[in-house]
């Protein structure tokens, strides 16, 4: 079979699902019966969703076999002026491996899904926008221009806010669907400026031609192709949660639970990572652009992972966590190391999966509950669910030889040895790993070991979750073990190097002048064993802390000091009240309602009637019902007619 249609088919078939569902789902609400149920719905979504993947891997192992890239071009899309688009899907060898993670992940999710959501209403109107989503990232990271990806982006931001807001009746729940939307439309204003600035100088909005561009002629100044770069880093600031517009990510955990492992670990959040990467050789002609990649990436990662020390809902701690790693992807993507920051957002993608279906499966054994306080000694109740999640807190906390050991070690060897990395920055890096292995083994403890804290009635339904979603955490918590095989360094492979995913890579990144990262083997050996002495140290501080908590933890109210402002989370969200949120608000009733709306628009629209009244007022003087009146007016205006007549003459 062609690329061309196999491409066409990957990305469409999800929006047929999620076409096909959405319109069952609208039939069934309206006319108060269902053409079918969740059942159907949720196998309709995930085979939607799974032969995507399965034609993906026929694309990315057999197409694209031997070549630099595949692509397939459906129609001509835009034909203004110098914009010339085409709606065209290429897969090289940076695109194939999203395209599998998402795909893949994805598939892994929605059949999760399918035991997750039973019993909901609104089930079938679930898997369609889950379908959607999946949709709209395929259509980001397979567009070969940016107008195409910036559609993507759109999407998974529009999906973003169906989903979290999915139980809308729920107020709290329908604003942090609110609060992603328009956080993330901050960050896309930045999208656009970059777009504009690059078409402006560039003529072109094919993302291969800007490549090499930046990589070749570049006539674009130095200060003008920073700025560029810079405008495009804001857009992924607001979709990969990176300060200042991380806020919306923890709120995010207001949608169901397969939702936030959908958010967070295959689609949404990845996207700024895979962009950067994807425009290489845009950041790697503009080091300011870089250098702030980097510091943002540092400072998220330690900032986010502040926070999740002392956080007890079990979703939030997972939230912050996904704030924090995507701080480290950035940091690779700061110091050059694109292949590398590309590496840990795949290995990221299955332990994190796992890690929010697990969590998934801990609430819905809990009736609902995500307090950690009120958790404990599930182990018993859940052996699978804790045997998964355990496994992907081992690959997190970078223990080797699991997936994230190779990807995170990685990124803090290359922060510390690239030309473009930083000491300051790395150390940063070291500290976040730090608490990372101490919140996620304070996380298993508290929730699956020592006393069961739980009340007796949650003790009475305590079970293991359904086999659609015990298999789903197996297949992750395996890719959470195995997944970074393929990164293997040369050191730990007797000096053979077998590194598939460089080599994987090696095309792209070599095509727009990567940042060359030189090391010697001692460095190398140094940095990976204080990366696992790190490891090892937030797991034995969390032991001595949380190993036998037999009664609930203390009340956060009763924090004080800095163990409040990590509870407060800094107080981060009440600052951007009383900055930006009050003072708009205020500004919004002062100005634009009590005086551009109720005294102008209104004003003038009354002012308006009231004229027309007293004009309507006049004519009625001249309308008295009277046909002798109307005579005389009439003889009157052709007296006057006549005269003006012999004047002219």
């Amino acid at each position: 079979m062609e690329s061309n249609y196999l491409l066409f088919a990957i990305v469409l078939l999800p929006l047929a699902g999620a076409a096909t569902n959405g319109l069952v789902a609208a039939v069934n609400a309206n006319r108060g019966r269902n053409i079918y149920g969740e059942r159907t719905a949720g196998i309709i979504a995930f085979c939607t969703v799974f032969t995507s993947f399965v034609l993906s891997l026929w694309v990315v192992f057999v197409d694209l076999a031997g070549k630099e890239s595949v692509q397939g071009m459906m129609f001509q899309w835009l034909d203004v002026g110098k914009l010339q688009l085409d709606i065209t899907f290429l897969v090289d060898h940076l695109s194939a491996v999203m395209l599998l993670v998402v795909t893949g992940v994805s598939a892994v999710i929605h059949f999760y899904s399918i035991g997750y959501i039973h019993g909901d209403k609104s089930s079938v109107r679930y898997f369609s926008y889950l379908n959607l989503f999946v949709f709209a990232m395929l259509l980001l990271i397979l567009g070969d221009s940016m107008p195409l990806m910036f559609v993507g982006w759109e999407g998974v931001g529009l999906c973003s806010y169906l989903l979290i807001g999915f139980w809308y009746t729920d107020e709290e729940k329908a604003i942090a669907g609110k609060k992603a939307f328009i956080t993330n439309r901050i960050g896309d204003f930045g999208f656009l400026l970059g777009m504009f600035l690059i078409f402006a100088h560039v003529s072109s909005l094919k993302i291969d031609t800007i490549n090499q561009y930046f990589h070749g002629e570049n006539n674009l100044s130095f200060f003008w192709t920073n700025v560029s770069a810079i405008c495009l880093f804001i857009g992924a600031t607001g979709k990969s949660a990176q300060i200042p517009l991380y806020v919306w990510l923890p709120d995010a955990m207001a949608g169901p639970t397969p939702v936030s492992a959908l958010i967070h670990a295959a689609t949404m959040v990845t996207a700024g990572v895979y962009m950067v990467a994807r425009f290489s050789g845009l950041y790697v002609a503009a080091p300011v652009a870089m250098a702030i990649i980097l510091w943002v990436g540092g400072l998220t990662a330690i900032f986010a992972a502040s926070i999740a020390l002392v956080q007890n809902d079990i979703k939030k701690v997972l939230a912050y966590s996904t704030v924090s790693q995507l701080g480290f992807m950035f940091m690779a993507m700061g110091a050059g190391a694109f292949v590398v920051g590309i590496f840990h957002l795949m290995t990221h993608a299955f332990f994190k999966a796992c890690l929010f279906l697990g969590s998934g499966s801990v609430i819905h054994a809990m009736g609902g509950e995500q307090d950690i306080r009120y958790m404990g000694g599930l182990k018993k109740y859940m052996p699978i669910t804790f045997i998964t999640f355990l496994l992907a807190t081992l690959a997190i906390a970078g223990i080797p030889p699991l997936a994230g050991f190779f990807s995170k070690d990685e990124i803090l060897l290359s922060v510390f040895a690239s030309e473009r990395g930083s000491i300051f920055v790395w150390v940063l890096g070291a500290i976040a790993a730090l608490f990372t292995a101490f919140y996620m083994f304070r996380l298993v403890y508290l929730t699956f070991l020592g006393t069961c804290r739980a009340s007796e009635e949650q003790k009475h339904h305590l079970h293991e979750s359904p086999k659609t979603m015990t298999i789903a955490l197996m297949i992750l918590a395996a890719l959470s073990v195995i997944g970074g095989w393929i990164g293997i360094p040369e050191l730990l492979s007797g000096g053979v190097d077998i590194n598939a995913f460089h080599h994987w890579l090696h095309p792209v990144a070599s095509k727009y002048g990567h940042v060359e990262i030189e090391y010697s083997h001692s460095v190398e050996i140094g940095l990976m064993i204080v990366s696992v002495v790190i490891a090892i140290a937030g797991w034995l501080i969390a032991r001595s802390l949380y190993r036998e908590v037999k009664e609930k933890l203390p009340d956060p109210a009763t924090y004080t000091g800095l163990k409040k402002a990590l509870w407060n989370k800094y107080w981060v969200d009440e600052i951007y009240e009383m900055l930006i949120y009050n003072p708009l608000l205020k500004l919004s009733d002062i100005v634009f309602l009590k005086y551009m709306d109720k005294k102008t628009i209104d004003g003038i629209a009354n002012g308006l009637g009231k004229g027309w009244r007293q004009v309507a007022h006049i004519g009625a003087f001249f309308q008295s019902g009277n046909i002798q009146t109307y005579s005389f007016y009439m003889v009157c205006g052709v007296a006057v007619a006549i005269g003006f007549a012999l004047l002219i003459l």
